[in-house]
């Protein structure tokens, strides 16, 4: 038996060395078939690694730095380069292989798949495993599959992601998404619906930089055609001329509502130079254009109402200098004589008041700064011609003649109040007839101040009212008025001498003096103003 068993072995070592020897003639059958098998699992080997390179290298670097949506997850530079520049960091996405089992890869595939972690959590999700699958067994249908499973899921969420305004979830989802299927063709139009998404955005907050930041990174890191690009850069740039402009006109504005018109580099001036340089034909550069042009002609008015002439030429040179025309000029300076004449009446109209006030109160030559005198003086002098002035001066004289014939029976000198009285247009009969008085000094002299007051027949005398504080406190008084009572009998220029107790009964007194009438005292048949004063008492009723 153990003859048999070497002998056996013997030739099964000699079988095989001339089979080796002497080519595939000795071989059977099954050596052939399981020969073909070995060389189908070398091919199929070859392809998993191949395969494997080919997704592994999509995810190594390339040379040249992408932007933050790149063909391939990793193919964005490094966060830090992307942020620099104004862009978006890359997402971080899990492009690793975890070794294993096919059919254990799968059965992980699937329980993930089940439970929606399609590409979360990191190291344990339906995407991870799908790929590692497929790199142990390049044939795997079913690898293949679930791939394009969850780039169809990842498709829809990223389309959701990008119509909610959730870029960096969207530039996640589209990373994941060239991990699942590097070879889609929609990775392409994803890209482009995405920049375009975010560079909107990026304008309507009015960020252009980084709008500009985020064209940049497309062009240099993207698939996104150029004539897009180009067509993001021109929007771009139209929108960066008119933030500028809508700037520097704003500071234009504000700096005319301030008032300041050309002081320096920050002034109104210097801000529409730019504008005009820049976009002279902008709708905003001509508003501020006009606007400032409006502001010179009012500082050219106030100049010219002023009669400074230096300042009105130089504000109308600032206007012509930004393109107001010879025309325009020449109205605006028939509008300043308009507004010059209007001014000059409106000041006559007020001093012709103010002196028709003053000759009611008295108040005709004295104090020497707020008379009737004073303020027909102004007139005469700014407005010679005011219809006003003569019916003014007329009534000033009337009341001069009759100070002076006052003042001539009380012995007193009345050239100057006949001289006012004569240059304000006194009637010429009036003027002479109390020239004549002046010239019977004696006669006029004889006429006591004091006689005439006696003289004098009230007509009407209104007891003064007791104040209700000095009733209340049982307070009794007494004040001495001096007044002058005129041609017609009434009062005016009334004043306190004395009071007691001072300040308590000085204004009802006064009140009650003022309504009081008498007869008009005639000297020589002429009426005549009669100093006069009066003591009224203030005594409790019993």
């Amino acid at each position: 038996m153990r003859g048999r068993a070497r002998a056996r072995a013997a030739t099964g070592g000699l079988g095989t060395n001339s089979a080796s020897g002497a080519g595939a003639r000795s071989a059977g059958p099954g050596r052939r078939a399981w020969l073909a098998g070995l060389a189908a699992a070398v091919v199929l080997a070859a392809a998993a690694g191949a395969y494997w390179y080919l997704t592994r290298g999509a995810s190594a670097p390339p040379a040249a730095p992408a932007r933050a949506l790149p063909a391939a997850p990793s193919a964005a530079p490094p966060a830090a380069a992307a942020a620099a520049e104004g862009g978006l960091a890359p997402p971080a996405v899990d492009t690793s292989i975890v070794q294993g089992k096919v059919d254990e890869l799968l059965e992980k595939a699937r329980l993930a798949m089940h439970e929606r972690r399609f590409t979360e959590p990191s190291g344990d999700n339906a995407l991870l495993y799908y790929r590692s699958a497929l790199a142990a067994d390049a044939a795997s249908a079913e690898a293949r599959d679930g791939l394009q499973r969850v780039a169809g899921l990842l498709a829809g969420r990223f389309d959701e992601a990008l119509g909610g305004a959730r870029f960096d979830e969207a530039a996640l989802t589209l990373a994941n998404f060239k991990v699942a299927a590097p070879a889609d063709p929609r990775s392409a139009g994803f890209e482009q619906r995405l920049y375009a998404a975010q560079i909107a955005k990026a304008i309507a907050d009015g960020n252009l930089d980084h709008a500009a930041a985020l064209v940049h990174q497309a062009q240099t890191g993207s698939s996104i055609p150029a004539e897009q690009i180009g067509k993001w850069r021109t929007d771009l740039a139209r929108r960066q001329e008119d933030a500028k402009v809508q700037r520097l006109s704003d500071l234009a504005e504000d700096r005319i509502h301030d008032g300041r018109l050309v002081e320096a580099d920050d002034s109104a001036k210097s801000y529409l130079q730019q504008l005009l340089a820049a976009a002279p034909t902008n709708p905003n550069t001509q508003r501020v254009t006009h606007d400032l042009s409006a502001a010179y002609l009012r500082r050219a008015r106030e100049a010219a109402l002023a009669r400074n002439g230096a300042d009105e030429e130089r504000w109308l040179a600032e206007a012509r200098a930004i393109g107001m025309k010879p025309a325009e000029v020449a109205a605006f300076q028939h509008e300043v004589a308009g507004a010059r004449q209007k001014a000059a009446q409106a000041e006559s109209d007020r001093l012709l008041q103010l002196a028709h006030e003053r000759i009611a109160d008295g108040r005709l030559s004295d104090p020497a700064q707020d008379s009737a005198v004073y303020y027909l003086t102004q007139v005469q002098t700014t407005d010679p011609g005011n219809a006003g002035l003569a019916d003014a001066g007329h009534e000033l004289a009337q009341r001069l003649l009759e100070r002076s014939r006052a003042a001539l029976v009380a012995g007193k000198s009345a050239d100057a109040d006949l001289a006012l009285a004569k240059r304000f247009g006194a009637d010429p009969q009036q003027l002479s007839a109390v020239q004549q008085l002046a010239a019977q000094p004696k006669a006029a002299a004889q006429s006591d101040p004091a006689a005439l007051a006696a003289s004098l027949k009230r007509l009407r005398a209104p007891a003064p009212d007791y104040p209700q504080s000095a009733m209340a406190q049982h307070i009794t008084g007494a004040v001495t008025l001096e007044y002058t009572v005129d041609i017609h009998g009434d009062t005016r220029d009334i004043h306190v001498v004395e009071a007691t107790p001072p300040g308590v009964f000085d204004q009802a007194a006064i009140n009650a003096v003022k309504h009081w009438r008498y007869a008009p005292l005639l000297v020589n048949g002429a009426a005549v103003e009669v100093p006069v004063k009066a003591r009224l008492r203030f005594e409790l009723p019993k």
